[in-house]
């Protein structure tokens, strides 16, 4: 039997999650001089090659022409209707930092957590005597954003960022603004189903709850709390107090602590139909995860590998996880244990897609060393060199043998902003 959860006791707080709706195309649009909600335009890639991916679609763009984002160039009707655009990283990026700018008129900078270039946490509890109560400063907010940017967005507001993050998704992306407290949980977010719906479970942890029987968010907040911890560890606590509405992380922690992990994913610029191309690829990424790793002093137990084979091939794939002995945040070792499950589960298709990532994580700190790898120190003291004559000179400036050869994409990502081109 679980114990009654006591919503009195927590903290109650206002907080904002503000969404800017189709951000990268409705900028696109103004640009051009465009209405963003009326135009049929898409922010593509490379407009150069036409299995580019679609980054961004109209709202007019998806209803009329069921183009969204992740749709190919090649998919887009030649309409004289349609306008197309390439990505411009750099201008996005300089108009999510004045949005901000603009929020920290309401609030102060350590009330602001940028979660997205599209999407903030804002904390006005206390500004009441100064704006109003938290609906009031987000008609405000929004309004600001439409007048000086001519942007429009959507605003979850609740008590803490879990509530608001699905007041937002699951209910103001509909209709402005809207407003969850915790007595809305069992009505609003209880009901929520497939459990995928619900911001923070995946599809892998979706099909693990639907094995237990749990369907929707209420089954889920309901079930034997100590089966949960059982089953998923520290995972379990958290499914079931934020299937209960119950988050008490700060402004700009991660909400689910659980999940932090540190990774890369991309699809390829072509198909790799040879193992060897795909082997030097995955050390780039490795290299790059690792470099994420040290950036946070961190250091991780778990290395998982992911692989998407092309279309061409009637897709498919795999994703598999290994843990390791001690934490670690040293390329070779991430390499390594990607090798193993590579070599594993590979069934020689032509490969489209590559993710990998780095979880369990520790501070630095906890790296043991090992009797029987005497260098390993000297490894993970190398890598953070590596990392400060790149911070310093450019991603270009030092890469791996197999970033030149024709396999290696390091060098063309090392050009581009958000992992786009910049322009």
């Amino acid at each position: 039997m679980n114990a009654v959860i006591d919503y009195q006791s927590f903290p109650e707080r206002s907080i904002l999650c503000v969404d800017m709706k189709s951000f990268y195309a409705s900028c696109a649009a103004i640009m051009k001089g465009l209405d963003p909600m009326r135009a049929h335009l898409a922010v593509v890639a490379d407009l150069k090659r036409p299995g580019s991916v679609v980054l961004a679609a109209s709202p007019a763009l998806k209803k009329d022409f069921g183009i969204k984002t992740g749709s190919r160039l090649f998919e887009i009707p030649d309409d004289p209707r349609i306008h197309l655009v390439s990505a411009q990283m750099r201008i996005y990026l300089h108009i999510s930092t004045e949005i901000t700018r603009l929020f920290n008129r309401y609030v102060p900078k350590e009330a602001i957590h940028t979660y997205s270039v599209d999407e903030s946490f804002l904390d006005v509890t206390g500004t009441e005597r100064l704006w109003g109560d938290a609906k009031e400063v987000a008609r405000m907010i929004q309004q600001e954003l439409f007048e000086t940017f001519h942007l429009q967005c959507a605003i979850g507001i609740g008590p803490n960022m879990l509530l608001s993050k699905l007041c937002l998704d699951l209910e103001a992306k509909k209709n402005g603004i809207a407003q969850w407290e915790y007595e809305d949980v069992k009505k609003k977010l209880w009901p929520v189903s497939p459990l995928s719906e619900m911001w923070g479970i995946g599809s892998r942890m979706e099909k693990r709850l639907n094995r237990l029987g749990i369907t929707n968010v209420g089954q889920l907040a309901t079930f034997p709390l100590e089966q949960l911890e059982k089953r998923f560890g520290v995972m379990g606590n958290q499914l079931y107090y934020h299937a209960n509405g119950v988050d008490l992380s700060e402004l700009g922690a991660p909400i689910m602590e659980g999940q932090i992990s540190f990774g890369k994913s991309q699809i390829l610029m072509r198909d790799y139909p040879n193992p060897e191309e795909v082997r030097y690829v995955i050390l780039e990424m490795c290299e790059e995860v690792a470099k994420r790793a040290r950036a946070s002093q961190k250091a991780g137990r778990t290395i998982s590998l992911g692989i998407g084979y092309s279309k061409v091939e009637n897709g498919g794939g795999f994703h598999r996880s290994r843990s390791v002995a001690s934490p670690t945040n040293i390329t070779t070792e991430l390499y390594d244990v990607c090798m193993q499950i590579f070599n594993e589960f590979y069934s020689h298709q032509t490969v489209r897609k590559i993710s990998i990532s780095l979880s369990n994580i520790t501070e630095d700190k906890a790296m043991q060393l090992s009797l029987f790898e005497q260098d390993r120190d000297k490894k993970r003291d190398l890598g953070y060199v590596m990392d400060e004559i790149r911070n310093k000179y450019g991603n270009d400036a030092l890469l791996r043998a197999v970033s030149y050869t024709k396999a290696g994409t390091a060098k063309h990502r090392s050009k581009l902003v958000g992992g786009h081109y910049a322009e």
